[in-house]
């Protein structure tokens, strides 16, 4: 047999083994059945920043060797965020602290959020008697960068606090004191001293970078430059994780794409967004934000789709647990973003825990959870057909 026969041969086996091979592989999902990956129009360089902060994020599993603790809620971020998706009742959070007109005075023993795990030798936390609390589930981390970029100008656009067109809306930001390490965004706005909140389900985190500090600190406790005081003592410690880890995490969590809705051109689908709109769930939900200038080029001037407005609204007694933070009233809760709703599953052990503790196990117990501002909405929802109740689930499905 001559060599080039032997050489045709290998590449037949070659292609045909490979072809094999792929048909064994598992198909990878497309881009609108997950929430992880990264926005488009990143660099080469920020693609692989996005990589390290996901190895962080996900990989990095804390143990006492590692600083985690004394005391914690959860040993990495990736098990309370699966999948980059909403936490489950499980890995839920414990924020407490004592309220008056001017807004949370927390408890200086163990507030503002209970850690209620620790390492061999501690006690976890118990929460205090009689003390206003509230039960956090953890949002999903997709499009937060997006959110982050939309200007001030906006929210304060969005705003209505004292109902001037009188339609019962009277969303509010919750204006808070920053952090000392908090770099300001391009156009942000500032009363009294005081700045806009726009992450937590009260509003009362400015931006990423309080988030992620926070976040290793009072969910895992490990301190950093940023957050350097340990949760057990209240004493000034040393960092635990470098700058640069926070860094790249924070990268991460700014660059990970926004939710890809599906079926966007199914009638039905198109149907129920129309049911959403006349139901007057958009008032809140807003559908529609545009993004300013950002330092990260892929998220600037981009037109976004998350269905919130990042404002407090009142909704009312039901959802009042007498728990505030920053300047929000017990009531206000901060409209959460609906994109990527219908993968929360996914993420939530294949059912659903909706609102800000995961109390509604279904879309429909979620709205009709809604009071106060959300009343009218939640009793035109009341009054539709059961048809037209599909086709709006259908449709927030479809986000």
């Amino acid at each position: 047999m001559s060599k080039k026969l032997l050489v045709l041969g290998a590449i037949v086996v070659l292609i045909t083994g490979g072809m094999a091979c792929e048909k064994l592989l598992p198909r990878a999902p497309a881009a609108d059945e997950t929430l992880d990956g990264p926005a488009e129009g990143l660099t080469g360089e920020q693609h692989q920043a996005f990589l390290r902060g996901d190895a962080a994020f996900n990989n990095d599993v804390f143990t006492p060797a590692t600083g985690l603790g004394p005391l914690f809620v959860a040993n990495s971020c990736g098990s309370c965020h699966a999948g980059d998706g909403k936490g489950h009742p499980f890995t839920t959070l414990t924020r407490f602290g004592q309220t008056d007109s001017t807004g949370n005075h927390f408890l200086q023993a163990g507030g503002p959020q209970l850690q209620n795990r620790a390492i061999p030798g501690y006690m976890p936390e118990q929460l205090p008697p009689g003390v206003p609390f509230a039960r956090f589930t953890p949002p999903a981390n997709t499009g937060l960068g997006f959110l982050d970029a939309v200007p001030d100008a906006t929210l304060l656009s969005l705003a209505d606090e004292t109902d001037a067109n009188g339609d019962g809306i009277s969303g509010r930001p919750n204006w808070i004191i920053t952090t000392t390490y908090t770099t300001l965004r391009p156009g942000t706005i500032e009363r009294n001293g005081k700045y806009i909140g726009r992450f937590g389900k009260k509003a009362s985190v400015y931006d990423l970078m309080q988030q992620t500090a926070n976040a290793y600190n009072q969910d895992m406790g490990i301190s950093s430059t940023y957050e350097h005081y340990d949760t057990y003592s209240g004493q000034e410690v040393d960092p635990e994780v470098t700058n640069k880890t926070v860094l790249d995490v924070l990268f991460y969590l700014k660059t990970l794409k926004a939710p890809v809705p599906r079926n966007a051109d199914d009638a039905n689908v198109n149907k129920g967004k129309q049911i959403f709109i006349n139901t007057g769930c958009a008032k809140c939900h807003t559908p529609t934000l545009t993004t300013g200038p950002s330092p990260i080029a892929a998220l600037a001037n981009k037109t976004v789709h998350p269905y919130t407005d990042l404002l407090l609204h009142d909704m009312g007694n039901g959802l009042d647990d007498g728990y505030t933070e920053g300047t929000a009233k017990t009531a206000e809760w901060r409209t959460p973003a609906l994109w990527g709703l219908g993968l929360s599953k996914h993420s939530q052990g294949g059912a659903y825990f909706l609102m800000h503790d995961g109390r509604a196990t279904s879309i429909d117990n979620a709205i009709l959870l809604h009071g106060g501002e959300g009343q009218t909405a939640k009793t035109t929802f009341q009054q539709l057909t059961a048809a037209d109740k599909a086709l709006l689930i259908q449709f927030l499905e479809s986000l």
